[in-house]
């Protein structure tokens, strides 16, 4: 969808997001202000899943024990904030590995596609490659997708074709980044520049 539209759409769900967040997360008191918890902590998202993978072969949430995760749901025929937002991304874990590889190796970046009708293991694989080499695309069938997706409080709605077939799908555009428990720990800033998504990965992985 157009950037506008997007924006739109992420001003009018954030805030019914925040507040389902602040329902689900422990309030800290000022003598705790000092060594706050992660944002998302205690947050009511996420989930286990078993979704197909690049390769075509199962996927789920236990082969990612014990390894951060970052995780966007988006769609590779997305025109616009999806490649941006993998760019940065990527740009993101290329600094990481530079600068803390062990860090690095210990997180597993994940794009789940909104969109499983056109996204297939193979058009999964040549989209995410573009972007970073260890980004990993799933995809599954529409019913799990829609579970997934509520989990992870995302929503999604594809808009009618136009004349060509083609279509777009409005999304909401969120990184999680999510604990070795596979816990949220906090948003990740992916509409922007690398380095303050260094920064927010450093605050919160230890």
């Amino acid at each position: 969808m157009a950037g506008r539209a997007m924006n739109e759409l992420r001003r009018a769900l954030l805030p019914a997001f925040l507040l389902a967040v602040a329902a689900c997360s422990p309030q800290p008191d000022a003598a705790n202000t000092a060594q706050a918890d992660p944002p998302l902590a205690g947050a009511a998202i996420g989930g286990p899943f078993t979704l197909t993978g690049e390769d075509g072969t199962p996927v789920s949430d236990r082969d990612f024990a014990g390894q951060y995760r970052i995780v966007y749901f988006g769609y590779t025929f997305c025109p616009d904030v999806c490649p941006v937002d993998m760019q940065n991304l990527g740009a993101a874990m290329r600094l990481l590995d530079q600068k803390d590889p062990a860090l690095s190796a210990r997180i597993q970046p994940i794009f789940v596609t909104v969109d499983p009708a056109r996204d297939t293991p193979a058009v999964l694989r040549e989209f995410t490659d573009a972007f970073y080499p260890r980004l990993l695309g799933l995809t599954g069938d529409p019913a799990t997708i829609a579970k997934v997706a509520k989990e992870y409080a995302v929503y999604y709605k594809a808009q009618p074709s136009g004349p060509g077939g083609g279509y777009l799908v409005d999304h909401t555009r969120m990184a999680y980044l999510m604990s070795p428990e596979g816990k949220p720990l906090a948003l990740l800033p992916v509409e922007g520049p690398p380095q303050p998504i260094v920064d927010e990965i450093e605050r919160w992985a230890k």
